[in-house]
């Protein structure tokens, strides 16, 4: 039995604050007895590489829907969300009532608990809407990437079983209907707000496009935010009172740089408590902030990071744009006078590299989160001093961990927090092993797990991936290369796959890329290994220069060269302006590999 059933409505959250707190806050939780963005225990060396984050105050025992309710009830005249591109503004009140129309249009289109609803799109309103009128109705949302094709959508709808499908019409040159007809046929010969019949997708029966207009085969957004009646209603309040938080809320798939994307399942504990907690790394909890996010919704930084971080606090969050624009971030964060921006490293180099970025009034920043891939040291420097982020951390974690496992504190010197991914979360334990499985000693490489409410449930209907992936003490395996200092802190030195071995000498191209990234004429680099008959390995790296900025491959060997040992240094070097990415935007480093080979000519 749920223990939100015998609690009202409007005041079930008041029956779960705890008593006595020190600080006031914004927050639904009273604040704990500590800053929560400044560690407790910063005297304490450890030997070997095993931490485990603090926890001083309860993690939430919520769903994503009722996360919002008790928002709604808190700060229900405050923004809750604004859609700069669509002109949109919400109140809690407003996205509360708006979710649980189209919470009611799903129940009225016979989508029952548990069922998979997809959303596939660009940064909306429609998509931060179907998010929570998922949780409400109790269905599990599916994040379907915005730039799949064909095959890869077909793949998502039949391997989590959607049953309906959230769709944008187009977006830039892609026409998102014309995909689904070729990944699903029948749709075509499917009336207008019909169920669909399909033997390619049998699990699909609904489409809704985002769309003023009447699409075959689909139903119009709006038509189903108007669908359910009082009945419908009703029914969504019921399933807050009987949902659990241990449920699934989630699936998001994994990148797939070998073989398919996985389906990641994230409950409504994993991502409500990892939400609130980042929160709480960043002082979220001591003022309404307003949180600009230019990064996807279908990831979990948008989504969890971004969305539930700003709504556990009571703060406020900004979509500046569909699909990630600089110049349209930094408008937002100036019209917007947002007090936090969101972005991956390459984001943030192009927000930098704005010709005109001093003409922006960016003075009502503070902090913010760098995080979704390696984050270069000289990167974080800029992001703290050009934009004036004093307070900006960088974050660590992957989609199986809901996402974040490790993060910087906002007080910590601002070394620590260019040089490591931080401490790890709170509540979430983190070790660092051999190839053994045993435990190595403090500021040794091995491969990084961990384990925690974080965790993920499972990979959907991947038992033996699962296994692989989560070890029956629920320990969760990275696949990264890290390293754990005395203080806790930690380094991510590469992939256990990215290692390469040159000569008999481990070489780790994560400090390469760290390195070159020092020259100021380095915008981008990744490292990879590539063949060679007699060593085995030797070294390569994939450079991107900034704007007007010319050095050679000698130029850059040789600022190497004082500064690592010699079987580092790259013996190839070769300039782009792009590299190979996954559908989700991280480096296919197997890809660069393959072109190197065959560019270069070189004997594998």
């Amino acid at each position: 039995m749920s223990c939100f059933m015998k609690i009202s409505r409007s005041k079930w959250y008041h029956h779960l604050k705890p008593q006595n707190s020190s600080l006031t806050c914004t927050s639904f939780f009273s604040s704990p007895s500590r800053p929560y963005f400044q560690r407790n225990d910063n005297k304490r060396k450890y030997e070997h590489s095993y931490v485990c984050g603090p926890g001083t105050t309860p993690l939430l025992g919520k769903t994503i829907g009722q996360l919002l309710e008790s928002a709604s009830d808190r700060h229900g005249d405050s923004e809750a969300v604004i859609v700069v591109h669509q002109k949109i503004r919400k109140t809690y009140l407003q996205l509360l009532h708006d979710a649980d129309q189209l919470a009611a249009g799903f129940v009225a289109l016979k989508l029952q608990r548990g069922d998979r609803i997809g959303i596939w799109g660009p940064n909306s309103y429609e998509w931060a809407l179907t998010q929570w009128a998922a949780a409400r109705a109790g269905l599990i949302l599916v994040n379907v990437n915005p730039s799949y094709q064909p095959m890869e959508l077909k793949y998502a709808l039949n391997k989590v079983g959607i049953k309906a499908l959230v769709a944008a019409e187009s977006f830039k040159n892609r026409d998102y209907y014309s995909i689904l007809n070729e990944a699903v046929p029948q749709i075509q010969k499917t009336n207008e707000m019909s169920f669909i019949s399909s033997s390619d997708v049998p699990s699909l029966r609904s489409v809704i496009m985002i769309s003023d207009n009447i699409v075959k085969g689909t139903w119009r957004f709006q038509d189903v935010m108007e669908l359910g009646g009082n009945n419908e209603l009703k029914e969504v309040h019921g399933i807050q009172r009987q949902i659990q938080f241990d449920e699934p809320a989630n699936i998001q798939f994994t990148s797939g740089t070998t073989g398919n994307p996985k389906g990641a399942t994230l409950t409504h504990h994993n991502i409500v408590n990892n939400g609130y907690l980042m929160g709480l790394r960043t002082g979220y909890h001591l003022k309404a902030h307003r949180l600009c996010l230019p990064v996807p919704l279908y990831h979990c930084f948008g989504c969890v990071m971004g969305v539930l971080s700003a709504v556990s606090h009571g703060g406020s969050y900004v979509l500046s744009s569909p699909a990630f624009s600089a110049r349209e971030a930094v408008k937002a964060v100036e019209q917007e006078r947002c007090t936090s921006l969101y972005g991956t490293p390459t984001m943030f180099v192009d927000i930098l590299n704005l010709p005109d970025l001093k003409s922006y009034d960016l003075s009502s920043l503070s902090t913010g989160y760098m995080a979704g891939a390696p984050c270069p040291q000289s990167i974080v420097k800029a992001v703290v001093h050009d934009l004036h982020m004093k307070d900006f951390v960088v974050a660590y974690g992957m989609t199986e961990t809901s996402p974040v496992t490790f993060s910087g504190y906002s007080s910590d010197p601002l070394e620590v927090r260019h040089s490591t991914i931080g401490f790890p979360s709170d509540y979430t334990e983190v070790k660092v092993v051999n190839e053994q499985g045993e435990i190595v000693p403090v500021n040794t490489p091995g491969e990084l797990c961990t384990r925690g409410y974080s965790t993920m449930l499972k990979y959907w209907d991947d038992e033996e991936k699962t296994k692989e992936t989560i070890s029956p003490d629920r320990w969760l395996r990275t696949g990264d290369i890290a390293v754990i200092d005395e203080n806790g802190y930690g380094q991510i030195v590469g992939r256990a796959k990215d290692m390469l071995i040159r000569g008999g000498e481990n070489v780790y191209p994560r400090e390469i890329e760290e390195l070159l990234h020092t020259h100021p004429a380095v915008a981008e680099v990744h490292v990879i290994g590539v063949p060679d008959v007699r060593l085995g390995e030797e070294v390569c790296a994939w450079v991107r220069l900034r704007p007007n900025c010319a050095v050679t491959e000698s130029d850059l060997r040789n600022f190497c060269h004082e500064k690592v040992a010699y079987f580092k240094i790259p013996k190839y070097i070769l300039f782009r302006e792009d590299f190979p990415k996954t559908v989700t935007g991280k480096i296919q480093k197997f890809r660069m590999r393959e072109i190197t080979v065959n560019e270069l000519n070189i004997d594998s």
